[in-house]
């Protein structure tokens, strides 16, 4: 017998039969397997919610980083405005990248003035994907453009910077448990730009 197929259409492209790995529980066993204090600690340097550290150790062992991803999201938009107050004043701002130049310095120090003044917090945002000759540019440019927004614009987007830290952040760490079978520190994501 000949496998049905489907009959191919004009504009239409066929895929190849996919084959995906079945997601394996063994890439989150350290994780997983951890002390739950020790698993608590590590997930607060991904986000200094208290709450959302606990959820996420409280509903192991999870099966793959996808869903250990998505119970993180989810954690994340739950968390209250207090909650989120409170996640960042644990934030802090990494240095400009090594030969960053003195104007650039004098630029983000008061670009970061004028944001702190204007929303009562640090500024954050996820630079993940960016090259690191990039981040003082995203971070001038997300500081300007993000001003302009009303208070509670600027605290959606500051929830979604946060939660998209989080997520690079967990999934650095998860590696770190795999890796060492112990919980390390999350390699922080460049989480804004101040100098230091």
């Amino acid at each position: 017998m000949t496998p049905h197929r489907l009959p191919r259409l004009p504009g239409q492209v066929a895929l190849p039969e996919q084959k995906g790995a079945a997601p394996s529980p063994a890439r989150l066993d350290g994780f997983n397997s951890a002390p739950a204090d020790a698993v608590t600690r590590a997930l607060l340097t991904c986000c200094r919610s208290p709450r959302w550290a606990h959820r996420l150790a409280a509903h192991r062992p999870y099966p793959d980083l996808g869903a250990l991803l998505a119970a993180s999201d989810e954690a994340a938009y739950d968390l209250t405005p207090a909650e989120l107050a409170e996640a960042l004043a644990g934030e802090s701002l990494t240095a400009l990248p090594d030969g960053a130049y003195s104007a650039a310095h004098t630029a983000l120090s008061a670009a970061h003035a004028a944001y702190e003044s204007r929303f009562g917090h640090v500024f954050v945002i996820c630079l993940d994907g960016f090259a690191p000759e990039e981040a003082l540019d995203q971070v001038l440019a997300g500081i300007r453009s993000r001003l302009t927004n009303d208070p509670e614009e600027e605290r959606v987007a500051t929830a979604e910077e946060l939660r998209r830290l989080a997520r690079g952040r967990l999934s650095r760490l998860v590696t770190d448990f795999d890796r060492t079978a112990r919980p390390a520190e999350a390699a922080h994501s460049a989480g804004a730009g101040r100098p230091g």
